[in-house]
């Protein structure tokens, strides 16, 4: 089973010695994949917009950047966007930065992508669309993603679609993994799932409020598999450790107790799991707040779970 750490960005504090020294810490205890967190901008509650899920003023850095930055400063550790909203961005720019870190990391691009949930996000980044850029988002990232395995592939792409087109285009340099970076969709309803068994390599699984459970989804996702004449073997499935019915305080706890963290662990692999990924966030106001005090904590639950990983 593999293991993710997903980037805290409020780590830009310590500047960015402390972000390498933190990217490299995670590396060397072993972690499989340094995973970033995407949002542009947050919106602030108005008088017709609820607030978002996070504070609007928490520290959210550009995933595609750090990235770069962590390629620069690692030989081995995969690196991973989970999840980069990909209809706010323009697909092919999106071809383009993945197959450039693809290369310049010598193959260890991992893209996951997902809708989103934030329509001011989608607003301040497409003003110019209107309500469509909210409404027909997952249509757009459905064919962003054949659109971006084109020019990770082919000499000549060419694509008449609904909402993106190309015109005998050429993308050089092509990445190492060429079409075959995986790309793993987020998001927890049936839309979702359709859209991971019948495109994606993977799905980032995630729990929201007034989801089925997590077994009817898994089962829901091998139907819509099959329905596609794909082996609902062959697509890979990542779960956060952290249980995300758990509220800030007892998420803190679950991550300072390695028994849990353990159970935890053997409890996604026996549903069919292959990846899972740490929150930092959580270890950060257990009150380890320096890049040293997170490599410690992070050693400590590496070492706990090693003893559950298979060999």
């Amino acid at each position: 089973m593999k293991i993710a750490v997903v980037f805290p960005s409020v780590m830009y504090r310590e500047g960015p010695e402390g972000v390498h020294r933190l990217v490299r810490g995670i590396e060397e205890i072993g972690y499989d994949e340094l995973d970033m967190f995407d949002h542009v901008v947050m919106g602030h509650p108005t008088e017709t917009r609820r607030a978002p899920f996070y504070s609007p003023t928490m520290p959210i850095m550009e995933a595609f950047m750090v990235l770069a930055n962590a390629a620069a400063v690692t030989t081995t550790i995969g690196l991973g966007t989970s999840v980069l909203v990909l209809p706010q961005r323009e697909p092919t720019l999106v071809a383009k930065q993945v197959a450039t870190l693809d290369t310049l990391s010598g193959g260890r691009v991992r893209l996951g992508v997902g809708i989103g949930w934030q329509r001011a996000e989608y607003e301040a980044l497409h003003h110019h669309l209107g309500s469509q850029a909210f409404t027909t988002r997952g249509r757009r990232l459905a064919e962003a993603v054949a659109l971006m395995r084109a020019y990770w592939a082919d000499e000549h792409v060419n694509l008449d679609g609904a909402f993106y087109r190309a015109d005998d285009m050429a993308m050089e340099p092509k990445p190492p993994q060429g079409a075959g970076i995986p790309v793993w969709i987020g998001g927890t309803r049936a839309p979702a799932l359709r859209r991971v068994a019948e495109i994606a390599d993977g799905w980032m699984a995630m729990n929201a409020p007034g989801d089925p459970p997590l077994g009817e989804r898994l089962a829901l996702l091998r139907r819509y598999a099959e329905d596609a004449g794909r082996d609902p073997g062959e697509i890979g499935l990542q779960m956060s450790l952290s249980p995300n019915a758990l509220d800030k305080d007892e998420r803190k706890r679950f991550y300072a107790d390695t028994d849990l963290l353990r159970r935890r662990l053997v409890e996604l692999r026996e549903l069919g799991f292959g990846w899972t990924s740490i929150d930092c966030v959580p270890i950060f106001q257990q009150g380890h707040r320096s890049s040293g005090e997170l490599l410690d904590h992070l050693a400590i639950i590496h070492s706990a779970l090693a003893l559950e990983l298979d060999p």
